[in-house]
């Protein structure tokens, strides 16, 4: 009985051979382990891996990171059960959101307001997620196909280019411009598991460097983050001192701003995406045949987005990084997953590591977020390279044109004297509608 709740729940793990390194050729499923000292030791590599991008994004949408990881290991162990361990998976934050956040605050939003217009787009994934469990995933490519996707998904991340342009660069050009030579550098020199976690190492290197630059050159003249033009220090860390070890994060309830909701809904349309794509991904590895649980999927990463962001956190998606990290190893084991996930919820009860994150010096993010908004953009790009998006089709090329100059040149739509549609929001609208329209007068005219 309990083996059977066990095998349910994705928690009835097998042991894989003799529990030590698997043989060449050889892979662990996702309902087998290791033995628990090398389960730890793997459960360790997938904290690394999904570090940097947990806490970078948060710091970006000036929410606690504290927090974010520390619902980033409860997230996981949501998404595992949920998915009854066929598909391991990491869920960090997500980086889809930074660029409608910088317009919600931008616009005079708080982080109640952000979490709330957060909270609501996670309802909306996971009524996406029930709807896809039971029509069955051709639904999505029905009402998302590639060529508005990844119109969608790369609008999202070149319409963050002004905030790296105008906030993080300025704040001190030479170490951004140093961490992004990291970054870039690790991940395409260093091979395997250091090169996927090239941003933590861009990270780690740029924090050294800015108190290195600190103890040789003194304080420097430049913006902070508010624009304001003083002489600091690059790395201040005051605040790591009179920060607890131990303690809760800092928790803030949602509230609801129709406007901001309205900026942050076309991000659904990226985690979906982002969904699909790692169901896709681990389906390739593992060899299983997963469309039965892309709806589980993406109602997971719903309802836990839904969970973070009702407490005060950020929303959260599967990572990259962490896929990496398996198709590394070849270890698919879900326990490794589950030995990540209580190693973060550890760290988000450790404010001094919060205020050692909160310390990131600006010309750091600047030079990490150079790198990671052009990735995410060109994500995009990947999935109509991908699907093989007929260009030559007008159908295909002129809403999505004109939806992302829409969004990325941020043109605005004003519809009240106080509500207006603008950047994402709008350039979704314009590729979304205009494509499901044109491609529906094609047919009727044939």
């Amino acid at each position: 009985m309990r083996q059977g709740l066990g095998s349910k729940l994705g928690i009835g793990w097998q042991l894989h051979g003799d529990g030590g390194t698997p043989r060449p050729g050889e892979a662990v499923a996702p309902d087998e382990r290791l033995s628990w000292s090398w389960t730890i030791g793997l459960g360790a590599q997938h904290v690394v891996a999904m570090f940097g991008a947990t806490f970078v994004f948060p710091v970006l949408m000036g929410l606690d990171p504290n927090l974010a990881i520390m619902v980033s290991g409860v997230a996981t162990i949501l998404f595992l059960l949920i998915v009854q361990g066929k598909i391991p998976s990491y869920l960090g934050s997500s980086a889809s959101f930074v660029g409608a956040v910088t317009v919600i605050r931008a616009g005079g939003g708080d982080s109640s307001a952000v979490t709330g217009a957060i909270l609501i787009c996670a309802l909306v994934l996971g009524a996406v997620g029930v709807i896809v469990h039971f029509a069955g995933a051709a639904a999505i490519h029905r009402m998302l196909p590639p060529a508005v996707s990844g119109a969608v998904v790369m609008l999202i991340g070149f319409n963050l280019a002004p905030v790296v342009a105008e906030t993080y660069w300025p704040q001190d050009q030479w170490v951004a411009l140093i961490t992004m030579v990291i970054v870039l550098a690790a991940s395409v020199l260093l091979r395997g598991f250091w090169g996927r976690v090239a941003v933590f190492l861009g990270l780690v290197g740029g924090y050294a460097l800015s108190w290195a630059f600190d103890a040789v050159f003194g304080p420097i003249t430049a913006p902070d983050a508010d624009g304001n033009v003083s002489t600091h220090l690059r790395l201040d860390l005051s605040g790591v001192a009179d920060a607890p070890w131990f303690g809760l994060p800092q928790f803030h309830a949602p509230s609801f701003d129709l406007a901001a909701i309205i900026v942050v809904l076309p991000a659904v349309i990226a985690l979906i995406a982002e969904n699909t794509g790692h169901v896709k991904a681990v389906e390739q590895m593992t060899g299983s045949r997963l469309d039965g649980s892309l709806g589980r999927a993406i109602f997971a990463d719903g309802f836990a987005s839904a969970l973070s962001s009702a407490v005060g956190g950020p929303p959260t998606t599967t990572y990259a990084e962490n896929i990496g990290v398996m198709a590394a190893t070849r270890v698919y084991s879900t326990a490794a997953y589950w030995v990540a996930a209580i190693v973060a919820i550890a760290f988000g009860l450790c404010p001094k590591f919060g205020a050692v994150i909160a310390a990131t010096p600006g010309g750091v993010l600047g030079g990490i977020t150079v790198v990671l908004y052009g990735m995410i953009g060109l994500l995009g790009a990947k999935i109509w390279v991908e699907n093989r998006v007929d260009f030559a089709d007008p159908v295909n090329l002129l809403p999505l044109a004109a939806g992302l100059v829409a969004g990325i040149g941020g043109v605005s739509l004003q519809i009240t004297p106080s509500f207006e549609f603008s950047g994402i929001a709008l350039g979704t609208v314009v590729t979304l509608a205009g494509y499901h329209l044109l491609r529906a007068g094609v047919a009727r005219r044939n």
